[in-house]
């Protein structure tokens, strides 16, 4: 299998990371953005900027897609049901897929339309703030994570996409276990990402307090309960090892869930918390804090949106 060109799907903070990498080693005329509407013309007319640089990726519509090697999913949950239906024409037979997002089950939703074949598992460690579409990074300070579902050796399709991200100077790892590393991933998003966005406060916040950190820590050990049932293990050690990750994220860098409630933007709860709940009560087990965060974050939607205008 050899990847001679790409598409990209979501050119959101996620989406950034890859795309000037991308187009420059592998040519314009072997990457596109996938995208139509307001937001085709917004990328086309202005473009995005990324460390100073202003970007007009090559964009391609999904009513004139044709079959390519690789996709990149990067959009939010929320924008996942249209993005499988507007990569359509984009997949052929060898296609491969991978789906950055946030959350556990966004490849079971690919594979369900496509087919196990076309879909690996993977997810991001990174943190970037895009606001107004800007962006500024080091390019080099995040990871993609990906691979089959165990990896003790490297099946040919991830050898070819190691080789294209290798080209396209991509910081990657293959984990051995991939589940363990969406769950681990999943575990952090909860816990941290939602600590921020209930309380209004940067990652910088979970060194500078012991209570802060402490809500996060109790979140997590809830997703790492219902991991457990789920015959996933995660242990002591990543946990502990997590908290040495957020010292060395700039303090002043702002989650997702975050950006979002400050943008008055929808966010991702249902993915996060949401779904935790629901799989808490599936499980038998309890999860209180991530109930508290839906409910919370579900109430500053709710002030975005005006409700509390008396």
């Amino acid at each position: 299998m050899d990847i001679k060109n790409a598409a990209l799907i979501g050119l959101g903070a996620m989406g950034v990371f890859f795309a000037p990498r991308m187009e420059e080693h592998l040519g314009r005329e072997n990457f596109c953005v996938i995208a139509e509407g307001e937001r085709k013309e917004r990328l086309q007319t202005k473009g995005v900027t990324v460390n100073g640089v202003n970007y007009h990726f090559p964009i391609c519509t999904p009513e004139d897609g044709t079959p390519t090697d690789l996709i990149i999913m990067a959009t939010k949950d929320l924008g996942l049901a249209q993005a499988i239906k507007d990569i359509e024409k984009f997949v052929g037979p060898d296609t491969q897929i991978l789906c950055v997002m946030n959350g556990v089950n966004s490849e079971e939703q690919v594979a369900a339309a496509y087919g196990w074949e076309h879909v690996l598992y993977s997810y991001m460690r990174m943190s970037i703030v895009m606001k107004d579409g800007k962006a500024d990074f080091d390019p080099y300070w995040g990871k993609i994570y990906f691979g089959e579902k165990i990896n003790e050796t490297l099946s040919g399709r991830v050898e070819a996409i190691k080789e294209v991200l290798e080209r396209c100077d991509i910081p990657y790892v293959i984990r051995k276990d991939m589940l363990n590393g969406l769950w681990f991933k999943y575990m952090c998003n909860v816990g941290e990402n939602l600590t921020c966005a209930l309380l209004g406060i940067p990652f910088g916040a979970y060194v500078k307090s012991k209570e802060a950190s402490a809500i996060r820590v109790e979140a997590m050990e809830e997703v790492r309960a219902v991991a457990k049932a789920k015959g996933i293990i995660i242990t002591q050690e990543q946990l502990d090892d997590q908290y040495e990750t957020i010292k060395r994220i700039p303090p002043q860098n702002k989650p997702s869930t975050l950006q979002d409630i400050e943008a008055g933007k929808k966010t991702e709860i249902e993915m996060f918390a949401g779904e935790m709940v629901r799989m808490g009560e599936e499980l038998g087990v309890a999860t209180p804090i991530c109930r508290l965060f839906l409910n919370g974050i579900k109430v500053l939607e709710q002030k975005n949106d005006g409700l509390f205008q008396f």
